[in-house]
């Protein structure tokens, strides 16, 4: 295993994350997983551009590399309770893609 258990990357750039409320996921996930004691197990961290555009706001979780989209607070919550602590990812948030950039075209 790495230096944490779960190491969980919320986009907080790009074009449309950040306008979609990326910065309040962010600040929420690392302020709920420090209130679950999971601080030095669990690290919770900003990401630049995921390329998923439009997807947003994105979170990624490793080592299982589940990642999730249209996040928002209650999702957040979600997922730091459900996947994080209790080890099953959140199906309804799930992220699909194919590899590489799937960024959502703007008319």
């Amino acid at each position: 295993m790495g230096q944490y258990e779960h190491h969980v990357f919320v986009c907080t750039l790009g074009k449309t994350c950040l306008a979609d409320g990326s910065e309040k996921v962010f600040k929420h996930l690392k302020e709920a997983a420090k209130d679950a004691g999971l601080k030095g197990r669990v690290r919770i961290n900003q990401a630049g551009c995921l390329n998923q555009c439009g997807h947003g706001p994105m979170v990624v979780v490793y080592p299982e590399d589940v990642w999730y989209c249209g996040v928002d607070v209650r999702g957040a919550d979600r997922i730091l309770k459900q996947h994080i602590v209790g080890g099953t990812p959140v199906d309804e948030l799930r992220y699909v893609a194919p590899p590489g950039d799937n960024k959502l075209k703007k008319d």
